[in-house]
């Protein structure tokens, strides 16, 4: 029960920090906030503690990992036995860039058909109404808000005619709803690296990627609030359609050559900063042997000693507190796939000794709130709109600060609400 409390305690410290470093705390819609903070609550209690919502997502996670599965065959043709996951006939062990990085490439493929059939709009409206009504926001960051639940940095070309117009605080809304979640064409990827050892995590996943977004945006409204009046206040838009392709085909073939794209850019970042980071703790270890330090210095262990307060806060049972600041320190820097990586492994060997832990996990480290980030969704909005420029790359640093709180915030949801033995973890008639 005191782990319960402490989540919710953390709950609230992380959008105080938000507070404490906003640029004008006098300004703070707090309705909005409060609405934000109620809407995550309920989000959260739907989820782990009505009767009959678990149905409703283990549902989803079945599907999610039918989708998995069926991605298999692509790669299972191209790649023949490297292909094969371990324990599965003929496998060679586990290789990420044929068993895991090709998921990314179907489930883009897969949601952009979805896009052109015009079979998630309905979604992306409602949730884009609902953030809109609850939290009193304008309509285009809620409209791009509720598409980040589906897409990723592309999800800012739903709302590109109004991109110019917009203010200082709708364009960290942006920033932030994109670096706080996750696309799912990545989310494949997560589920491919934990559905051996957690199986229902892809229904997790999901739930994580829908409490962000009000967690985002009580996070960038804390941090940056609108001081100005926003072009779309009244009302949701319409989708710009400008970019949709003319046929099926043209959007399968399209969302296929974008997850080529997102596989490459994430092999390319794990081999830059992987390095990167191995160059920095063999000079770390250099200055800790020239100090006389019995164990060496590592950029990792640094950030482990910055998240370890911030572990705690999620109400983590305190044995697991140590590899969970681990994990939530090495996202900054090794992004979230190393994360999970990591922490199907710990899962796997019984580092972590809590299911709760588990749980609270997945949902704290679910949202691009990394370094390289900032790059790509700095960058890929002002492709969109170059005249924003300058207030993208200024909003940056901010946005990266504010997708870690509010991630840490959805931590902190499945925290006060999970018990190790959450409904998503159990299956009916079981």
């Amino acid at each position: 029960m005191i782990n319960h409390l402490v989540s919710l305690v953390g709950f609230f410290v992380f959008a105080g920090i938000a507070w404490l470093v906003s640029t004008n705390r006098a300004k703070v819609s707090w309705k909005t906030v409060v609405s934000g903070l109620g809407l995550q609550l309920m989000l959260g209690l739907l989820v782990f503690q009505l009767p009959g919502s678990h149905r409703v997502f283990l549902w989803v996670n079945d599907a999610v990992l039918a989708l998995l599965n069926a991605s298999k065959s692509g790669t299972a043709f191209l790649f023949g036995p490297l292909a094969a996951s371990p324990g599965e006939p003929g496998s060679v062990g586990f290789i990420l860039i044929f068993q895991v990085l090709p998921v990314a490439i179907f489930f883009a493929a897969f949601t952009a058909a979805l896009y052109h059939l015009r079979l998630l709009q309905w979604l992306v409206r409602f949730f884009a109404w609902l953030f809109h009504r609850t939290m009193e926001i304008s309509g285009a960051e809620s409209l791009c808000g509720a598409a980040n639940i589906f897409v990723g940095v592309e999800s800012a070309l739903v709302i590109r005619p109004y991109l110019k117009k917009m203010t200082r605080s709708e364009l960290l809304c942006v920033l932030v709803t994109g670096m706080g979640t996750v696309a799912s064409s990545t989310l494949g990827v997560y589920v491919a690296f934990l559905s051996g050892s957690f199986p229902q995590i892809a229904g997790h996943l999901v739930s994580a990627s829908v409490l962000a977004i009000p967690a985002s945006f009580v996070i960038a409204k804390l941090l940056i609030p609108e001081t100005e009046v926003p072009e779309t206040l009244a009302g949701v838009p319409q989708e710009d359609e400008s970019t949709r392709s003319r046929n099926l085909m043209g959007a399968i073939i399209e969302g296929a050559m974008d997850g080529l794209k997102l596989a490459a850019g994430i092999t390319a970042l794990l081999i830059a900063v992987l390095g990167l980071v191995a160059l920095g703790d063999k000079l770390l270890a250099l200055g800790s042997s020239w100090v006389g330090l019995a164990e060496p210095i590592s950029l990792i262990r640094i950030l482990s000693w910055l998240f370890y307060p911030f572990a705690y806060l999620l109400g983590i049972g305190h044995g697991d507190v140590p590899q969970a600041a681990r994990l939530l320190g090495e996202r900054v820097i090794l992004t979230e796939v190393v994360s999970y990586q990591d922490l199907a492994q710990m899962v796997g060997n019984g580092t972590l000794t809590d299911p709760r832990s588990v749980v609270i996990l997945s949902y704290a480290l679910c949202g691009f709130a990394h370094i390289a980030s900032v790059a790509i969704f700095v960058g890929g909005t002002a492709a969109l709109v170059p005249s924003r420029r300058d207030d993208l790359a200024a909003l940056g640093w901010r946005a990266l600060l504010a997708a870690t709180l509010a991630t840490l915030m959805v931590g902190c949801v499945a925290g006060i609400f999970s018990t190790g033995e959450g409904v998503l973890l159990i299956r009916p008639g079981q």
